[in-house]
């Protein structure tokens, strides 16, 4: 997909889209100081080029039972792309992995799991992820403490780029 141009009004919407996804297009208008049409203009313009992809909205993990987050480092057993593919769309596929990305280094994946407790992150080791045949090595780091989680994406920094 091409990538959009995107000015300091685009740039605006973003982020007060990012921080209140339920902004109604008369408020957020009114914020950047244009009139209702063009802002739903622009913000059709950024979700039709996929730049806006969903709205919804974030759950305090710890509030909804979800108090352990693991990283977990994945490598491939026998690397080939039929085994990458299949591994990387195995662990998309579980609920308790909230993100999921093909790395480089001694891990082929690193995948975010999201669970309520170590017990629960060891049956979906031991009942899911070992019993993944493409698997050749496992290794988890608990988070001890969230410093930030889901941030909003900085669109200033292509916008810096392009000026």
């Amino acid at each position: 997909m091409p990538q959009i141009e995107i000015d300091t009004k685009d740039r605006m919407i973003i982020d007060l889209l990012q921080q209140d996804g339920r902004l109604s297009n008369v408020d957020l208008a009114e914020r950047i100081n244009l009139s209702p049409s063009p802002c739903y203009r622009r913000v059709k313009r950024l979700e039709d080029a996929g730049v806006i992809e969903n709205y919804g909205a974030r759950i305090n993990r710890h509030r909804a039972g979800l108090g352990l987050t693991v990283f977990t480092e994945v490598k491939v057993e026998r690397h080939n792309r039929t085994n990458a593919d299949a591994l990387g769309e195995a662990l998309c596929a579980l609920p308790e992995v909230v993100s999921c990305f093909m790395v480089s280094g001694t891990a082929d994946f690193m995948a975010e799991i999201v669970v309520a407790d170590l017990a629960a992150y060891e049956r979906l080791l031991s009942e899911k992820l070992l019993t993944l045949p493409m698997v050749a090595d496992i290794r988890s780091n608990f988070a001890l403490r969230s410093l930030k989680i889901d941030g909003p994406l900085s669109v200033s920094q292509t916008l810096e780029k392009r000026e």
